[in-house]
């Protein structure tokens, strides 16, 4: 019996960077996979390592600054340690990157004509007039109207939601096998946000890319996404489909992002319940589980082991909690579902 690989594999990852504090642990043993034609949907607060850990897939950190161990694999393809000629190729072409702001990723100095152009001309050997028509046809075919025209405009002379479209545009012009789109409707009305998701999931079934969706808005990972992984101190402490994960949610963590969200069906006077304290220094991480100093569940496994024991995350479906699979429904039935109702 054959086994294939995942398109991109993530595994064990570390990402440390060396500061005069102090080493901060951005990245802390992070597993994933992402096949063709699926989206993963990694979701966390500010902080958690989501940028970090797929900004690392495109080799975007300063090796002089970063550490990075594990192994990241596209295509059978190892990506760590790997040149830097290596991965110029694959930037723009066989993996690209949706950026959070557009105005600070795009040059105000430069056309968007000429920037969507740039990686066209240098992945595929296109001549200026042929990388022009290509970027006129991306941005026809992202929805930007009079392409043709608009294609000699400067950044600023377009919206925030033309401005991402020009992002998007430019991310696929050499029809990537992998997109990674950080926060790509950040700033953005309901309206746009809605036109520019529909666009990537559009666009996935043109091109049959993988995407990597990061947000910390559970709304636009239940409206894409195929998967989910929830990252917390920098590491993945739940993992499973998006009907698994925010149907039948394991982890208190993911039940506080939860509990924490308004909902346009609940009771107006209802108060919300937000996730109590703050986040971990990654300086000096929980040597145990990391959400233990915020959970309203220690007392039910034991403070003690929660302190002073790392949960595993199990393969597959699975959350990196000391709760058993017992207690999680129980207290997810009695304490959690009520509030969602």
């Amino acid at each position: 019996m054959t086994t294939t690989s995942p398109f991109l594999s993530v595994a064990d990852l570390r990402v440390h960077f060396a500061t005069e504090d102090g080493v901060v642990k951005a990245v802390d043993g992070l597993s994933f996979a992402v096949e063709r034609g699926r989206t993963l949907g990694i979701v966390g607060e500010s902080g958690s390592g989501k940028s970090v850990a797929t900004q690392t897939i495109l080799g975007l950190h300063s090796r002089e600054t970063a550490t990075v161990s594990g192994h990241i694999t596209l295509e059978g393809q190892e990506l760590t340690g790997a040149p830097e000629r290596t991965l110029e190729r694959l930037r723009g072409n066989t993996a690209a990157m949706i950026f959070q702001d557009p105005l600070t990723a795009l040059s105000p100095y430069y056309t968007v004509g000429r920037q969507i152009a740039e990686p066209y001309r240098k992945h595929r050997g296109a001549s200026r007039r042929e990388a022009r028509e290509r970027a006129i046809e991306m941005l026809g075919k992202v929805g930007i109207p009079q392409p043709a025209q608009r294609v000699d405009d400067y950044p600023h002379q377009f919206s925030g939601g033309m401005r991402q479209r020009v992002m998007i545009a430019m991310a696929l012009v050499c029809d990537p096998d992998l997109l990674i789109a950080d926060e790509p409707t950040t700033a953005l009305d309901v309206t746009v946000q809605a036109q520019i998701l529909d666009l990537l999931m559009e666009l996935q079934d043109e091109f049959g890319s993988a995407i990597i969706m990061i947000t910390h808005d559970l709304g636009v990972i239940a409206s894409v996404a195929d998967d989910v992984l929830v990252m917390y101190a920098g590491r993945a402490v739940e993992r499973g489909t998006v009907h698994e994960v925010l149907g039948a949610p394991q982890h208190p963590y993911t039940w506080g992002l939860l509990t924490s969200m308004p909902r346009l069906t609940a009771d107006v006077e209802k108060e919300l319940v937000p996730i109590a304290g703050s986040p971990p220094s990654l300086l000096s991480p929980p040597p145990g589980c990391p959400f233990e100093p915020r959970c309203a569940f220690v007392d039910e496994v034991g403070r003690g082991r929660c302190v002073g024991q790392r949960p595993a995350l199990p393969e597959g479906r699975g959350a990196a909690c000391h709760l058993t699979d017992d207690q999680r429904r129980t207290f997810y039935a009695e304490r959690i579902r009520p509030r969602l109702a």
